[in-house]
Formats: structure tokens, sequence, C-alpha cells
């Protein structure tokens, strides 16, 4: 079993420290996921970009959480659904869209829930999507863009959410109120 270290400013490898300082400007704080993934600082640096890109990807605010978060509770992650829950909280997002995200219930905007349920057809089936996924989503009024930032929110969860798993990164205090867990 390994002991994944949380790494802090002062005992970083180098090349993580200003990556670690542009996390604390970021979000205020550093986060426990940053100071695990601070040991491979090109993974730090890929999940930071990433996490840039889907934040400049055409998704409001309610979309990106509902990217995010389908994956997150998709792949049972004990520390992001509690993070991404604090953070789309911050964001303002409304509260009946998050925890029915939460619980993997029906979102009640239907091009919300086409999007949760195309989130879901591409993690489940590995971007192997049928013709009807893809008519049953852009019948809401998405694109091909859409389908691609999805892959794109799948692939910064992955890095976020495996690390998790492998290293039971502990939730942050700041978020200690939204903990959950996989029904």
């Amino acid at each position: 079993m390994s002991n994944f270290e949380l790494y802090n400013l002062e005992t970083a490898p180098e090349a993580a420290k200003p990556l670690l300082e542009k996390s604390i400007k970021g979000f205020g704080m550093l986060p426990n996921l940053h100071a695990i993934m601070a040991e491979s600082p090109a993974l730090l640096d890929a999940y930071q970009k990433l996490h840039e890109l889907a934040q400049n990807a055409s998704f409001d605010k309610d979309e990106l959480t509902v990217v995010w978060q389908t994956i997150n509770v998709e792949h049972g992650c004990h520390y992001c659904v509690p993070a991404h829950t604090g953070i789309a909280k911050m964001m303002k997002v409304d509260d009946t869209v998050v925890e029915a995200l939460r619980n993997e219930t029906t979102l009640e905007n239907p091009k919300l829930e086409a999007l949760r349920i195309m989130s879901l057809a591409i993690v489940r089936t590995r971007g192997n999507i049928s013709q009807e996924d893809l008519k049953g989503f852009y019948a809401v009024g998405y694109k091909e863009q859409q389908v691609l930032e999805i892959i794109l929110g799948v692939s910064q969860k992955v890095i976020s959410n495996y690390t998790n798993h492998i290293s039971n990164t502990p939730v942050d205090a700041a978020f200690k109120d939204f903990t959950w867990e996989k029904k």
C-alpha cells in the first residue's frame, strides 16, 4: 500500500512549487488533490491545464457542473463530489441541480438532463455512443462541439477521480459539509 504525501509549498518537488502557487491563487487554498498531485508535476500541470480549458469551453456554469459532477458521481469519487458541490455553490448553481446530480436523479431542465445523459453515455460506453444518443443530444440544441467538450471533461475527471481513488485523498475542510458516498 502506498502512502501518498500531501505536499505543501515547502516540501513539494521544485517543479511543482509554481503549480501549487497557481492552485493557491486560484482556489484561495491548496486543495488536497493538488497537494497529492504535486508528486508528479507533469500530472498536476496537465490537470490544471485541462481545468482551465474546461472552464473556457462553451458550457455555462450549470452545464459545466452537470458534466463534472455527473462524471464524479459515476466514478464514485469520494473527494470530487464534495469538492464540486462546494464549487457549484460558490458558482451559484441551483441547489436542485446540485442535489439531483449527487443523488443520480433526473434533472428538471430537459437540456441539462440531455447533457447528463450524454455525459453518462460517453463514460459508460467509453465513447462508443450510438447515433440515437447523438440524436437525442442534438435535439435539445447541443452540437458536435459540446460532445467533444464532454470528452474534455472526462479527461480532466479521469485524472482527478483516479488519483483520488488510488491515493484516498482526504476531503478538504472547506468541503467536509458536502461529504458523499455512492449509493
